[in-house]
């Protein structure tokens, strides 16, 4: 059995790696930091599961999937991200992969959807396919968003989210600057003047949630 996990923050691989291993003892657990390392260590020998981060520097985890896919259309991948938006939660799905959980989860759960995804079974955090099934199953995004790349829809969400665009360059191994492009490119794709405005919008389409007491 052989498990890829990919995530570029090292404490994270270290820790799920460690938890992986304790529980698949006859598995062989490699490590990726970025959507390029995965695709080169599949081409080396191909996984029985990717886990797979969606926040990665170089191309976004949805799109590595995609890649993955093409070359290996029954490659088994198992999505593990600090995002619950639904938007990102149906691309991920749409992309092919078979699970969806999210770094809030507790232990047992990524264990329970590893298993379920090794053996070919759909698994999806538990919150999250209610949510999936009561908002609807179309799985489209609002029009006004297609015209973001999956890096800047991530980058948008996390906007919204009020997350501080160095912790955003932080997340994503980005520069601030870059951020900074971003926003500017987003306020003009989008028709938005300001980060209020960008905000509104997310609410709008459904990208995030407000919470009301």
């Amino acid at each position: 059995m052989n498990i890829l996990l990919v995530d570029d923050h090292a404490i994270v691989r270290q820790g799920y790696t460690s938890l992986l291993a304790m529980t698949f003892t006859q598995a062989h657990i490699r490590e990726a930091t970025s959507g390029e390392e995965a695709i080169s260590a599949a081409q080396q020998q191909v996984p029985d599961l990717v886990v797979l981060d969606i926040g990665l520097p170089g191309i976004s985890g949805i799109e590595t999937a995609r890649r993955l896919l093409l070359r290996w259309p029954s490659l088994r991948i198992l999505f593990f991200s600090m995002h619950d938006e639904l938007p990102l939660v149906r691309q991920a799905l749409a992309a092919g992969a078979l699970g969806y959980i999210t770094k809030g989860a507790a232990p047992d759960v990524l264990l329970e959807a590893v298993r379920r995804c090794l053996g070919g079974q759909r698994y999806i955090e538990q919150d999250l396919a209610t949510q999936l099934a009561c908002a609807g199953t179309d799985g489209t995004l609002d029009p006004r968003l297609k015209c973001m790349t999956q890096r800047e829809f991530e980058i948008f969400v996390m906007l919204a989210k009020g997350t501080p665009p160095r912790r955003i360059a932080s997340q994503l191994c980005i520069s601030s600057k870059t951020v900074s492009n971003n926003l500017t490119v987003l306020k003009q794709k989008l028709n938005v003047s300001s980060l209020t405005e960008l905000v509104h919008l997310a609410i709008d389409t459904g990208v995030i949630r407000v919470q009301v007491a």
